[in-house]
């Protein structure tokens, strides 16, 4: 199982962070030990001082898929969740600046909290579809997927040239504007519309 994801693919999240916006999807990708699910916590981790928060729309693949084509996309998949992109931002912008690889700012154990899959058929329309992230009661991150740069079908299709897709992948498919630090004893709530999906702690 891989773990896919897209960086910068939001407009005002590229504003946010001074970068122009991609020509083509940045991809990286996350090991499998980095999934937290079952709403369990995530524990701030010794080697970075700037833990930040990324919520996203996450894609679960349903079928074996390679060269796909975008308006054949939505046959690879039938479910999505809200996840967050746990980020070591102090590590990230050290190697960025480096040019070099910034995995280790993204793949640690338990980088990937991953909320209950619903039914795409359950949202309307996953090219117009409200989400948020809410931390300790108040809303930090709030957006609609319209505002993708690539949507998920472009997405899918653009990955698919690369990697076999292959059942139960997931694509996190990249945040909106409002990142920002964790904390020990953050509550975090991540909502596809007004569906609660994701709920834990931070220790």
């Amino acid at each position: 199982m891989k773990i896919i994801c897209i960086g910068l693919n939001y407009r005002k999240h590229a504003i946010e962070m001074g970068r122009p916006f991609p020509k083509e999807p940045v991809v990286f990708m996350k090991p499998d030990s980095s999934i937290l699910k079952n709403n369990k916590p995530f524990f701030l981790p010794d080697f970075s001082s700037e833990i930040h928060y990324e919520v996203e729309v996450v894609v679960k693949i349903t079928r074996l898929g390679k060269g796909i084509l975008p308006k054949f996309a939505p046959r690879y998949y039938s479910e999505i969740t809200a996840g967050i992109d746990i980020t070591a931002r102090d590590i990230q912008s050290k190697l960025s600046i480096e040019r070099l690889p910034w995995e280790i700012s993204k793949c640690f154990d338990g980088a990937a909290p991953l909320g209950k899959f619903i039914p795409v058929s359950s949202v309307d329309d996953i090219g117009n579809l409200d989400f948020s992230l809410e931390i300790n009661g108040k809303i930090v991150q709030q957006s609609n997927t319209s505002d993708m740069i690539f949507g998920v079908n472009e997405i899918i299709s653009y990955v698919s040239r690369f990697f076999t897709l292959k059942t139960g992948d997931l694509i996190f498919t990249g945040t909106p504007s409002g990142v920002g630090p964790l904390r020990r004893n953050d509550h975090l709530v991540a909502y596809l519309k007004e569906m609660p999906l994701l709920d834990f702690m931070i220790k």
